[in-house]
């Protein structure tokens, strides 16, 4: 090669080099600068972090939180009557295999099985203070299996299932 091409190679070296480097740089600068603009937020991931970080719950003290723990339960309670589980079904099977037999199978928090053995004293106490408990619940297990729109009538249906299908 004569020296005009080595100038030349050399040049040409030293102008895509420079091409690179400014492509470098331009790319560094939008980066930079896109990270400067706020991000945008849907209205649907707004809501999603404003259910996230909701309370749980609410703290009541005193003469005011005493009252106004009152009107939370009765606003429950009225919201619940609106509502009638597993379609109002009276069979005691149905609730039963969809409600209770997670405790009642396994005997979990000392939920009695269904067998006679575990049944024998609350059977002699009468059926009535069976359905008694299973409505206000008792011990480790809540008020209505722990479903508060399940009627009366459905829980006693359900506790009549359970003594009718003891092993």
């Amino acid at each position: 090669m004569r020296d005009h091409d080595l100038v030349f190679m050399k040049n040409f070296a030293q102008v895509i080099a420079g091409l690179v480097l400014i492509t470098v740089v331009l790319i560094l600068a939008g980066i930079y600068f896109n990270g400067k603009r706020p991000a945008e937020v849907t209205p649907a991931q707004q809501a999603a972090t404003q259910a996230r970080i909701a309370p749980a719950g609410a703290v009541y003290a005193g003469q005011t939180g005493a009252a106004a723990q009152a009107a939370a339960v009765a606003a429950a309670a009225e919201a619940a009557k609106g509502q009638v589980a597993y379609g109002g079904t009276l069979d005691g099977g149905e609730i039963y295999g969809q409600l209770c037999a997670g405790c009642h199978t396994s005997g979990a928090a000392g939920a009695p099985k269904l067998l006679k053995a575990e049944w024998g004293a609350r059977l002699a106490q009468g059926n009535d203070l069976l359905h008694k408990h299973a409505i206000e619940g008792i011990r480790a297990m809540p008020a209505r299996g722990g479903n508060p729109s399940l009627t009366d009538e459905q829980v006693i249906a359900t506790v009549d299932w359970m003594i009718g299908n003891l092993k």
